[in-house]
């Protein structure tokens, strides 16, 4: 398994047009991509403009489909004048845990 987190941040008061663009690529990841086994999407308590993805994927294929699919693209061009800064994205690999 992959677990990726992408954080990222968004200009103050575009935080209604993210969402907007975030909801429509969580409906297509549930739609279509059966790989990604979570992938929620988390704001800051602290920060109401910083976002954060929790993705796990069932393997590194499954993580290069979602991130070369056209919603993903779609994604990306919607919310690349929103966003305040480049995303952080990390991948970690499952070591112990609870589910």
């Amino acid at each position: 398994m992959v677990t990726v987190i992408a954080k990222l941040k968004v200009k103050a008061g575009s935080d209604a047009a993210f969402r907007e663009a975030a909801d429509k690529m969580i409906a297509h990841v549930k739609a279509h991509e059966p790989g990604a086994l979570t992938y929620v999407l988390y704001r800051s308590t602290a920060d109401p403009n910083e976002f954060v993805f929790y993705e796990v994927y069932s393997d590194q294929a499954a993580l290069a489909v979602h991130g070369s699919s056209e919603p993903m693209m779609q994604f990306f061009g919607a919310v690349g004048g929103l966003l305040d800064g480049r995303p952080e994205v990390t991948l970690y690999e499952e070591l112990a845990g609870k589910k």
